[in-house]
């Protein structure tokens, strides 16, 4: 009789995708992750592997894998490239920012682990939590502000999956007139005008927590500086757009309340 194959020697290298593998029940054949990788926190055990597209293949190919997997955004080519060259199989999905994209991602890293039984149970749950979302009867102007230190600041424009999770929750981006992130000025802020500031939890620490940021330049002239209305999630969770997609939107639309 055969022998059974050997179990894949997998590195992750997208926070929400290692969430995905966990959740089928695959943790045990992770043997590296990215820096994103935060949850479930037995992940911080692993080797840290770098962070999306910094990542070079010596760093991946020190963890001996036999699978890399990834988001397309997660991985450059050329490395890709010298993954496969050394006889690595590399399995990089699609990720869209919307409910929709989160239950394609599922399942088709569940197909790819031959674990789609185990999907429609996965999209219950999150189906039964993203109905738990109490949206705010008028939604606040909300602006994101990615944040490490005063030196790097940066707030969210349209169509990133910040924008696409705040909507989700029931706020509006207060930032118009561009895509991507462009870095944060006291004009565009006073302009701007938000009702509420949301940043990351590390983001607001990098600032010196509330009383730091309200001493950022322009803040103070924003409703959200004079009434002190700042939001602060975990990173992951605010945007992994993953399994706890639900509660990140049910959270984020408690705290816009």
């Amino acid at each position: 009789m055969a022998s059974a194959a050997p179990a894949p020697r997998i590195v992750s290298l997208n926070g929400t995708i290692s969430e995905i593998i966990c959740d089928l029940g695959r943790q045990s054949q992770l043997v590296g992750v990215d820096v994103t990788s935060t949850y479930p926190a037995t992940l911080d055990k692993l080797p840290k592997v770098g962070h999306t597209r910094t990542i070079s293949a010596e760093g991946v190919l020190a963890q001996n894998p036999t699978l890399v997997i990834g988001t397309t955004e997660s991985l450059k080519s050329e490395v890709a490239a010298q993954l496969k060259s050394a006889g690595v199989r590399v399995e990089l999905f699609k990720q869209t920012y919307s409910v929709e994209g989160t239950k394609q991602l599922i399942k088709e890293v569940a197909a790819a682990f031959g674990a789609s039984a185990q999907v429609p149970a996965l999209l219950q749950k999150l189906d039964a939590q993203l109905a738990q979302v109490r949206k705010p009867t008028k939604a606040p102007k909300v602006l994101f502000i990615y944040a490490r230190g005063t030196g790097t600041m940066m707030v969210a424009g349209q169509g990133t999956q910040v924008e696409k999770i705040m909507q989700l929750a029931g706020g509006q981006n207060a930032a118009t007139g561009f895509t991507e992130f462009k870095p944060l000025t006291a004009e565009a802020l006073v302009a701007a005008n938000p009702d509420v500031l949301l940043l990351f939890d590390s983001g607001l620490q990098s600032l010196g927590g509330k009383a730091g940021l309200l001493q950022v330049p322009g803040i103070a002239q924003t409703t959200a500086g004079r009434t002190g209305r700042v939001v602060e999630m975990d990173g992951q969770l605010l945007t992994g757009f993953g399994p706890r997609l639900g509660l990140a939107a049910a959270e984020l639309a408690k705290k816009l309340q």
